[in-house]
């Protein structure tokens, strides 16, 4: 089992309300490590709060179409995935330097009306997504691989070959959707990828057509 993952087995392991960190452009998706620089009093509250219970937080989107609330807070996109804050530093000027492992995604239920400084939102797990290799099997991996060098190319990009031949399916298809340099739609779109198979084949769609458009502007080093 992935690390973090083996203290979370059924709906009852979650609890029903999480802190909720809207991040546009952030892709947390299940077994990825997510690196977090936080600054905003209300979101450093948020850490001190996960830490002093069960370590979750919710990573969401803010709507992808920019509508807001009456209070001028975004609203939210309805999937995010849960994070257990896995590492935390102090960085001497009042950030925290912190890194999420990612545990499942989430549908959000509810926003609840709370007192503190930070969303919290009644949530329910996709408990699929903590079967380890759920689907890895039916992931066309050739086709993932082919399209990952072209992109490299084009962009005149390294990549470290061996660690990513010996990464599983699962493992890999959730590294690159992450790390995918592409916007908050295509990100929202990764993430709510009904099953791997479905992930893997949107990251080929999205990134074959940045590469139709000779699009370099999405370069990022994967070494």
């Amino acid at each position: 089992m992935q690390v973090g993952n083996a203290h979370y087995r059924t709906a009852a392991d979650f609890p029903k309300l999480v802190p909720i960190f809207p991040l546009n452009g952030a892709l947390l998706l299940p077994g990825g490590r997510l690196p977090l620089n936080i600054f905003e009093p209300r979101y450093l509250q948020m850490i001190d709060f996960a830490l002093s219970a069960d370590r979750l937080i919710g990573m969401i989107q803010p709507a992808l179409d920019g509508s807001l609330r009456p209070d001028g807070e975004p609203e939210l996109c309805s999937v995010g995935c849960l994070g257990r804050l896995v590492s935390l530093s102090e960085s001497g000027d009042g950030r925290y330097l912190v890194a999420l492992h990612g545990i499942c995604r989430f549908r959000v239920v509810e926003e609840e009306l709370v007192r503190t400084p930070f969303r919290q939102c009644a949530i329910a797990p996709f408990l699929t997504d903590l079967k380890e290799d759920e689907g890895a099997e039916n992931v066309d991996r050739p086709a993932l691989l082919t399209t990952l060098r072209a992109f490299l190319d084009a962009n005149e990009l390294q990549a470290d070959w061996d660690g990513i031949n010996n990464a599983g399916n699962q493992t890999l298809v959730n590294a690159l959707s992450m790390m995918a340099p592409y916007g908050p739609a295509e990100k929202q779109a990764l993430l709510e990828a009904p099953d791997l198979k479905t992930r893997a084949e949107t990251l080929v769609a999205i990134t074959e057509i940045a590469l139709a458009r000779g699009n370099d502007e999405f370069g990022t080093n994967l070494q």
